[in-house]
């Protein structure tokens, strides 16, 4: 059992057969009355983030949580396959559970893989990856760095904002936490 007084971010726990983790929480003690908990929770299988307040001393069943490094193999339709690189142990994850994470995995590419109570609920890319431009408008004599910006089809499929001089077949550092070009490799 986990209590209140034990909260930590990060954290994961079930409530009302609901799996959280814990994103952000505040011990209060108002000056009548008993102390309580205001928290910030993730649901672990929807997604969605509530606010949420427990009396102090509550307790709740903990989940087991897990984050390996795993290097991904495929793609096989809905599933990408990934290897973890000591027990050589694959796991098939479907895309819904990868959501936005698509367009940063390549082949070979290492990723965090997030599992709670055994399923796997997630999988973190590096903060940056490098990926080849596949289609772009062609630039121009006199681009430079300073100029405008035009979107840019990358090899996983993910387009972003990419200066004018870069062209088809350049690689670009594109960070995956904000979605945006950082520089050409």
């Amino acid at each position: 059992m986990i209590s209140t007084s034990q909260f930590r971010n990060g954290a994961a726990f079930r409530s009302d057969g609901k799996r959280f983790t814990i994103l952000y929480f505040q011990h209060v003690k108002p000056g009548k009355g008993g102390a309580f908990v205001r928290t910030r929770l993730r649901n672990i299988d929807t997604g969605a983030i509530i606010e949420k307040t427990f009396r102090a001393g509550e307790k709740f069943d903990p989940v087991r949580t897990e984050t390996r490094a795993m290097t991904f193999l495929y793609a096989d339709g809905d599933l990408y396959n990934f290897m973890d690189s000591g027990t050589f142990e694959q796991v098939a994850v479907p895309a819904e559970v990868l959501g936005e994470a698509t367009g940063y995995i390549v082949p070979n590419g290492e990723v965090k893989v997030l599992s709670a109570d055994g399923e796997v609920i997630g999988v973190e890319p590096p903060a940056h990856v490098d990926l080849e431009v596949t289609e772009t408008d062609p630039g121009l004599k006199g681009d430079t760095a300073t100029g405008g910006s035009k979107p840019a089809t990358l090899e996983t499929g993910l387009v972003v904002q990419v200066p004018l001089f870069v062209n088809i077949g350049d690689r670009v550092r594109v960070d995956t936490r904000t979605r945006e070009y950082l520089t050409r490799v």
